[in-house]
């Protein structure tokens, strides 16, 4: 079976492709153009397309994930439904399970299949937990259980896959030389590298790279190459091991997507605001334009609890210069496994973020919700400001809670409101 790439090459279509344009509103060509030169990515598993899927690149609306998933600690297949649940009610584009704990099998098993987004996950997290939960070393795991479960997850139906393939023995050996502040934050490149380092060997993901081309080309999967040295604090960005990985990021993209294989590049994490754009244009020169997955950045380290608000100034900057997939962070980033109102608060938090590049970036439409907003608010059209907010219900909880004695208004000026003082100073004959 052809892939959509491969497809695209072709000049063919199908009603699958038809359907994103329709939903992205653009020309069903746009998207063969992107989908052909790797610029757009479609997530989209072949045995199992997902009901509501997207594309994430060029031309298109800034695209936000959700991660979501248990762990050892705290097991839940109930509290992870309910965070898809809200992920998606308040506008996730996708989601990522990370879970790691025993019942991570059957949990992904429920998300995959009540889930109508695409579905992404990092197949090492299984391989380690488990042979960890067993009381094995790292060391131990082998390099055929690694791809078996990268194939593992392409068979249940996972649309796109974060594999740290650039965390190679030479970006390790810059960032041992260089020195950081805070080593490796990846979880799954921090495995990587204690594998590597125990094995006197390379990354598996790395050497046998065509392998991994093989199996999620039998499976239309797309790539999330990434980004295993991502810098934990503002002091570390853009450094060494940073900007090795990413040149060998860009390498693996032009490969797979040679061989018909979708690709996105995840960036970095912490990236004080003066570095956010130099950041954007290295990934989308060394990466052949390929869609950039930011996490955040978050721009400064001081805000535990708050971070959400961090990651969305650096979100809105990453987008407005390029990035095209934002992931959310929560606030309890840093902190504690996220609950179900901690998806809610990043996912709008991330889609304000997202919708402000939007604007920023001129894409068609994306200044008509505002534009609208401001009719409503000039008619004090209440009903229709809360349509249009990102969070209907806080919108009508926030002012219904105080309401001002003129009910045209709200209790924030009451009878000084601005808007009817305009309309009798600049309205009267």
């Amino acid at each position: 079976m052809a892939t959509l790439i491969e497809s695209a090459w072709n000049g063919s279509t199908c009603e699958f492709v038809e359907s994103v344009a329709e939903f992205e509103k653009v020309p069903v060509e746009h998207l063969l153009e992107g989908l052909a030169s790797g610029t757009i990515v479609i997530p989209a598993n072949n045995i199992d397309r997902p009901k509501r899927p997207v594309a994430i690149g060029g031309g298109v609306s800034v695209k936000i994930n959700a991660n979501i998933g248990s762990s050892a600690d705290f097991e839940s297949m109930d509290d992870e439904l309910e965070k898809l649940r809200v992920a998606v009610a308040y506008g996730a584009h996708t989601v990522m399970d990370l879970s790691t704990g025993p019942s991570w099998r059957s949990i992904l098993t429920a998300i995959l299949r009540r889930s109508p987004v695409p579905i992404g996950t990092v197949p090492v997290y299984q391989v380690f937990g488990t042979i960890l939960g067993e009381g094995r070393d790292v060391a131990d795991v082998t390099v055929e259980e690694i791809f078996g479960a990268v194939e593992d997850h392409c068979r249940m139906g996972v649309d796109y896959l974060t594999l740290h393939c650039g965390v190679t023995e030479r970006a390790l050996d810059l960032l041992k030389h260089q020195g950081r502040k805070l080593g490796i934050v990846s979880r799954g490149g921090s495995l990587m590298a204690e594998w590597m380092e125990k094995n006197h060997r390379e990354n598996p993901l790395y050497e046998f790279f065509d392998r991994l081309i093989e199996i999620l080309h039998e499976y239309d999967v797309t790539f999330s190459l990434g980004d295993g040295l991502r810098p934990g604090c503002i002091a570390d960005a853009s450094d060494r091991a940073q900007i090795e990985e990413l040149i060998t990021l860009g390498e693996l993209q032009a490969r797979a997507h040679g061989a018909g294989v979708q690709v996105m590049v995840e960036g970095p994490g912490h990236v004080p605001m003066h570095k956010i754009e130099e950041n954007i244009r290295i990934q989308k020169s060394l990466c052949n334009g390929a869609p950039f997955y930011v996490l955040g950045p978050i721009v400064t380290d001081i805000a535990p609890g708050y971070d959400h608000v961090t990651s969305a100034i650096g979100g809105a900057m990453a987008a407005w210069y390029g990035a095209d997939f934002l992931c959310y962070v929560t606030p309890a980033e840093h902190l504690r496994l996220p609950d179900v109102e901690d998806v809610k608060v990043g996912v709008v938090t991330a889609r304000i973020a997202a919708h402000a590049a939007g604007i920023a970036r001129g894409l068609p439409g994306a200044s008509g919700p505002d534009d609208a907003m401001a009719e409503a608010r000039e008619a004090f059209d209440w009903n229709r400001q809360y349509e249009l907010s990102i969070d209907p219900a806080k919108a009508r909880t926030e002012r219904n809670e105080a309401l001002a004695s003129d009910e045209d208004v709200c209790s924030m000026c009451g009878h000084l409101c601005a808007l009817k003082t305009t309309k009798r100073a600049l309205e009267r004959e």
